[in-house]
């Protein structure tokens, strides 16, 4: 636990140091112009940031919403973690219970192991997400109440953003 702490204080030290320098991408984002694309994305749970990056450059930051329960790694099934650790947003939903989703490749075999010496099901379906179809972010208390199973939430305004600049197969870390 100490090394993702070190870690995560390392990270947080280069995102400021980033915004701070400049190195934040300030363009326009209208639909005719292409966006820059993330080539990873970072999500400081406890700050409750989801970061897009490309190379060193912070190119956004947003606040998210995470599960009820945020504290800790997601053990399994209906505990309303969001996971920790390193996955993958292997695929992208137009049509979802929610405005948009990119798919969390939560668990991993690591995460699958667990579950099973412990006798449970890990659970699955994290995604990164807008807001409820046919529901206001007042309603589920976006963004300052974590109010989902365990995915990342954000605005659908926020998510067509992330949509455009987030493609299949980009790399995820959560940390605490």
């Amino acid at each position: 636990m100490r090394r993702i702490g070190a870690f995560t204080a390392f990270l947080v030290g280069i995102i400021v140091f980033a915004v701070h320098s400049g190195a934040v991408y300030s363009g326009t984002m209208t639909a005719g112009l292409t966006s820059p694309k993330a080539d990873r994305v970072v999500v400081l749970k406890t700050a409750r940031k989801l970061f897009l990056m490309q190379q060193d450059r912070v190119l956004r930051i947003y606040r998210v919403a995470l599960g009820r329960y945020p504290l800790g790694h997601k053990q399994q099934q209906g505990d309303a973690k969001t996971p920790e650790g390193a996955y993958t947003l292997d695929f992208k939903l137009r049509v979802s219970d929610f405005y948009k989703a990119i798919h969390v490749s939560y668990p991993n075999e690591t995460d699958i192991s667990y579950a099973r010496a412990r006798g449970v099901d890990p659970g699955g379906k994290i995604m990164i997400h807008g807001l409820p179809n046919k529901m206001r972010a007042t309603r589920v208390g976006h963004p300052m109440i974590d109010w989902t199973q365990g995915c990342i939430a954000v605005t659908n305004r926020e998510m067509d953003e992330i949509w455009r600049m987030v493609d299949a197969g980009t790399p995820i870390q959560i940390h605490p």
